[in-house]
Formats: C-alpha cells, structure tokens, sequence
C-alpha cells in the first residue's frame, strides 16, 4: 500500500491497514520453512536423500551447509514439503536425532535454525519448525537455553520427536530406540557416526552430515570421499558446495573472504575441501597452477609417465616442456583400477604410438603370468623406455622428485590443464602423516613424478606414419 493510498483511508481503515501488515509479518517470521528456497547445490544436496541413505553436504564456512540441514529436518518433521521438493518423502511422524559437538554448539546451531533464539522463548518457533507445529518442549539441565526434546505436530495428525544431541558426552549419548533420521551438524568422532547409523538399520532411515571439512581426511570424510572397495558406497552420496555456489555474496565478496584466510585454510573453509593443514605435499593454490588447455606447439617435447597398479588404480600422465621457459605443462591424465595391461595399453596408445613412455621400478618385478609388467606393456606396443624412471644421477628418491614437482609450482614451472580432474582430485589431498608421505590417493602424481624424472627422454611429436608395427611391437 502506498503513502498516497493510505492518506485517504479514514482512522479505523488506518488501523485495521496496520493490523494486517504485523499479522503478515508474524506469520512470516514464525512460518520460515515455507520460505526457503534452495541455492542448486543445496537443491542437489536435497534431491540425493531421495536415492542414498548416507548424506554429506560438505561445504565451506557461512554458506548454508546448517540452513540447509535445518530445513530439511524441520520438513522431515512436520511433513510439509514443498512442491518443488524431490527428495526423500516420510510417510508419517518421525523420530530424528540432531546435534553438534558440544551442547553449547548445538543450542546455538541446531536448535536455534530449528526452533529459535535459544535464550528467548517467546520467540521459539521463528525458526524452521513453524511455530503452529511445536507442541512441547523439555529442557536440558546444566546448559542454559538448551532444549532436550521438542514434540512436533505432523501434517498426517501424528506427532514427530526431535532429540537434541552432542558427540562431548560420546557415543553412548546416541543410544536411543530406533529412529527415522539422523542429522549431524559439524563432523562427528568415527564411534558416534556408527551409533547414528546402529539407530536407524531397523527403520533404513537417513543419515545426513553438514560441516566444513577442517579436520582433513579424517574416518568420516575418507568413507565418503575415498570409499575403496566398500560395497556399502552405492549407499552414499557427497554434495559439495564452494563460495562461487553461494549467490548471495557479490564477486567482490568473495575476493575479500576467500584472502582472508590462511593460505592452507582456504581451500576448506570456501570450496569445503577437506584441510589438510601444515601436512598438505603442495601447499599452493588449485588456481595458481591450473590452465586452459591450448595446443601443445610442435617444438615441444613430450613424454608419458605410468604408475602401475591393481587393487590401487592404474595411472598415467602425459607432460608437455617448454624447453625455453623451462615451463612443464600435465597436458592429460588417466586413471583405472583393476584392468589388465591389454586394457590400459589400448586407452594410452591412443595419445600417440610415439609418446615416450617412463615407468616405475616394480615394473621390473615377476609377475604371476610370468613376464614383468613392463615387458607386457611393451609387448602392447607402448613405448616404454628401456629402463625404469630415475634421475641423471640413477637415484629415484621420492622425495626428490616432489620436491621439484613443488619447486617448479611455487616458481610458476608447474601447470596442469583444466581438463585433467583426477589429477586435481589427487593434489588437493596428498599429504604427509607423522612427516612421511601417505601413499593413497597419489597414483596420477606419481605417474606425473616418473615423467618429470625421465624428461630427459622427452620427444618432439612424430606423425604416425613414422612408426610400423610388427606382431604389437614397434619397430
């Protein structure tokens, strides 16, 4: 109503004009759930409830991670859920477990997006649980403003019950009967994540998780990101979401946050990688060392690298160099577990019969089939170099090699197409533990250490018909 329009109303008209807006505004504030609208990754993180009992959603700091965990429990609760929701549907009342890691920090998260302001009862129901639906309330001794248990009303005339929770008093504090869905805000210890998931095996409820992975690769981040041969994986789904995924800051915005952290905190608290701290291998910047892909000049040599492998994946990287600038460029990357060497051959010929290809010492071991891995290689027709990858000095330390990996990053000597994701996947989580290199996650690295080891080796690019073959040999 506008300034003009209200001037003619009589006295009561007035009144009766400003009556109705606070009625407005009271049933907005105290009915916030049904104005939540989702950014896309919160609608992903939303839609996977609807195909995996195990959620992740994780993010970095003050992007909507809780927001988005408090809206979905308070739908699960009450069973409104909006038109557009296409995620996981309870047919009736549930029984939910929800908390932090102290009761302090699920008070002022959990309880208050859900409820309301913690010291101020009055306005419990401004938070996701609207206000109409909160039936009961009990208290949490020894933590001021801390509720217990909050009794909802549910939409299908029943009544959902939601216990708040907190990993200080451990696992044993997350014993209860059944219940329907499990929400963790923040990451759990390993013992209480179980006990989340021991509560809900008789119902097959949900499990979600919301935090910034600052913790690094810890149990709980690797059973989502690093699975291995875990058949319960299938059941699991990881939802991140980086600053650029948060609309509401302006580009200037997130300039200014993202310089505001520390430069080995960064990574998580604005794209929610998980922190590996002062034992990240390559403490630099995704940005600093990625480039578009370009045509590689035909001046410029090139070699391959591989890293052999089964169980952990087969991997290789092919690397360009700048001779002039010094400037070494990973150009592309492959990897593949538990794949014979007919079937890795065949994916890297593609990249040129005439590539050189470097390989690493266990190469020369016997296998069962009787030939050693580099000899089946070469049987295939790659071309391998006659000897496994060492220095000019005939010395293959590791630790040297990342080291000039790292030397030639920090100096502007170390690039990497954006086209080669798994090659950034491994980057963002080698690290050391207890000062050694942990030997997980490094399959494309090492295949790119093999080939900057042997880039003495490194070829100007040959047209096909320059090569012949004989029997799969080249010749």
């Amino acid at each position: 109503m506008n300034l003009s329009a209200l001037d003619s109303l009589s006295f009561s008209e007035k009144l009766e004009a400003v009556q109705l807006l606070e009625e407005l505004e009271r049933r907005k504030k105290t009915n916030r759930l049904s104005q939540y609208q989702p950014y896309p990754k919160q609608r992903d993180f939303h839609r996977a409830g609807a195909r995996y009992r195990e959620r992740l959603f994780m993010a970095g700091n003050q992007l909507g991670k809780t927001l988005s965990g408090a809206a979905e429990a308070a739908m699960h609760l009450t069973g409104q859920y909006p038109e557009w929701w296409d995620g996981y549907r309870f047919s009736g009342p549930v029984v939910m477990l929800a908390g932090s890691e102290s009761y302090e920090l699920t008070r002022d998260g959990v309880q208050r997006l859900l409820i309301g302001p913690p010291m101020n009862p009055e306005d419990w129901g401004t938070g996701y649980v609207p206000k109409k639906a909160i039936l009961a309330t009990t208290k949490r001794s020894g933590v001021s403003g801390a509720l217990d248990s909050v009794s909802v009303r549910h939409v299908s005339g029943g009544v959902s019950t939601l216990l708040f929770k907190a990993y200080e008093q451990g696992r044993s504090k997350w014993q209860a009967n059944t219940v329907n869905f499990v929400w963790f805000d923040e990451e759990p210890p390993q013992d209480v994540y179980f006990e989340g998931i021991t509560r809900t095996n008789a119902t097959g409820g949900l499990i979600t998780v919301t935090f910034t992975p600052l913790k690094g690769m810890s149990e709980v981040v690797r059973r989502y990101t690093k699975p291995g041969d875990d058949p319960g994986a299938v059941d699991r789904n990881v939802t991140q979401m980086t600053i650029d995924d948060a609309l509401h800051y302006t580009p200037e915005e997130r300039a200014k946050i993202i310089a505001s952290y520390p430069a080995h905190e960064r990574e998580a608290r604005t794209k929610g990688i998980p922190a590996l701290g002062s034992g990240r291998i390559f403490p630099v910047t995704e940005e600093s060392i990625k480039v578009a892909p370009f045509e590689i000049p035909k001046h410029w040599v090139q070699i391959g690298g591989m890293d052999f492998g089964w169980d952990h994946p087969t991997a290789g990287a092919a690397l360009a160099w700048d001779r002039d600038a010094d400037v070494i460029y990973v150009t592309k990357v492959y990897r593949q577990r538990e794949a014979t060497p007919v079937v890795h051959a065949a994916a890297l010929k593609a990249w040129g019969l005439w590539l050189p290809w470097a390989w690493p010492h266990d190469g020369n071991n016997d296998t069962a089939a009787g030939k050693n891995l580099a000899t089946q290689y070469k049987a295939q027709g790659l071309n391998l170099l006659p000897e496994k990858a060492t220095f000019e000095d005939g010395s293959n330390s590791v630790e040297a090699g990342v080291m000039d990996m790292l030397d030639r990053m920090i100096t502007g000597r170390w690039k990497v197409f954006s086209t080669c994701p798994e090659w950034f996947e491994e980057f963002l989580l080698y690290h050391r533990k207890d000062g050694k290199i942990v030997k997980e996650m490094d399959d494309v690295i090492s295949a790119s250490r093999y080939a900057l080891m042997m880039k003495r080796f490194a070829k100007v690019k040959q047209d096909a018909a320059a090569w012949k073959f004989t029997d799969r040999k080249v010749v």
